[in-house]
């Protein structure tokens, strides 16, 4: 097996990205990448400067990337509790249109190569989807309970901070032959790195990082189903769960599956987040336990969801929000209930409801 420095792990002729250079920073793209960047930021400032000027802003920013003085630029840097405690890093608007402009046209090229049971950042797919899929194969595999059904649950160490430069760009041309886009995609991944590495993360405020971690996983997905051929295997992001009847074959391919991560990708399990339980026992995954009955909403999830709802209350109180921005808080955790055994936490939620 060649390492992802040195070539093809799955040892096939990928498919190649037909696109050119010339069509992701044409102005038709980048005017469409303008309209979905748009989209619920037209009362930012940031976003209001940039378009007060739009058309010279576009120009401009067409004619750099044309030249190849385009640079990428620097960050801003806040904190978000979603729920623990994560570091978002924002580019400019300037560099986030580019990052859309990328994203419209290698997207659903990169989408079409990915695994089914890969569930993150796709359309059409999700944290629900992904739960539902995960039950469906571990009814499956116990023959609806009937027997024994294990599962190991994995999660990758400090995902988007351990993904390194050169290999993700190593893999992007495997598939992008225009050494134009190549060069504006390292651009991009070369403008930021994590605090511990100058070759390695990737931004969390990105549209592609999403798309990026998604490459870069893809390739230990495809070595889950086509070299261990693990059926019943889910992924989403760095958390990843495989259903197999057998306890010692997920003790077995745990090995293979750290060494491949380790050697190939550079990445390493997290050693406190990697276990192997019975489906009967409850499987903590998406934030939901998922028992062979029944889902229940996760104990954290269920107390931040009520002390979050409490803020907002206080904040609705102080007229600090609006009674829209509140509802709207309200019904995405109601959405999120429906999803599991919530109608005790659903009357339980709307009890605490200012009166």
């Amino acid at each position: 097996m060649k390492t992802r420095g040195g070539g093809d792990i799955i040892g096939i002729m990928k498919i190649q990205f037909i696109h050119r250079f010339e069509g992701i920073i044409s102005l038709k793209n980048l005017l469409l990448a303008w309209q979905e960047f748009l989209n619920g930021k037209r009362g930012r400032l940031d976003v209001q400067e940039f378009e007060f000027n739009l058309m010279d802003n576009i120009l401009s920013l067409h004619r750099d990337l044309a030249s190849g003085y385009y640079c990428h630029g620097n960050y801003e840097g806040f904190f978000v509790n979603d729920p623990k405690r994560r570091h978002i890093h924002k580019a400019s608007v300037r560099d986030r249109l580019i990052h859309h402009a990328v994203y419209r046209l290698l997207y659903p090229f990169f989408d079409k190569i990915f695994i089914y049971s890969s569930y993150s950042c796709r359309k059409n797919k999700g944290t629900h989807k992904a739960v539902r899929q995960f039950r469906d194969y571990c009814f499956k595999v116990s023959k609806n309970n009937t027997r024994n059904c294990w599962i190991l649950k994995c999660d990758i160490k400090k995902f988007f901070d351990s993904i390194n430069h050169q290999v993700l760009i190593n893999i992007l041309k495997e598939y992008i032959p225009d050494k134009n886009i190549i060069e504006l995609l390292e651009n991009i991944i070369n403008s930021f790195h994590s605090e511990n590495s100058l070759v390695a993360g990737l931004p969390l405020g990105n549209l592609t990082s999403q798309l990026f971690s998604n490459v870069y996983m893809n390739v230990f997905d495809q070595f889950v189903k086509h070299k261990l051929k693990a059926k019943y295997y889910i992924r989403y992001a760095d958390d990843f769960v495989i259903v197999h009847q057998n306890k010692e074959y997920l003790e077995n391919i745990l090995i293979k599956i750290a060494e491949f991560l380790r050697t190939e990708l550079l990445l390493q399990l997290h050693p406190n987040k990697v276990e192997i339980r019975k489906f009967s026992q409850g499987i903590d995954f998406l934030g939901y336990v998922i028992l062979p009955y029944h889902i229940v909403l996760r104990t954290k999830t269920k107390k931040r969801m009520f002390r979050k709802l409490k803020e907002k209350q206080q904040l609705l109180l102080k007229d600090k929000i609006n009674k829209e921005n509140f509802n709207q808080v309200l019904q995405s955790y109601l959405g999120i209930l429906k999803h599991c055994h919530g109608y005790n936490l659903e009357k339980e939620l709307l009890q605490q409801l200012p009166k």
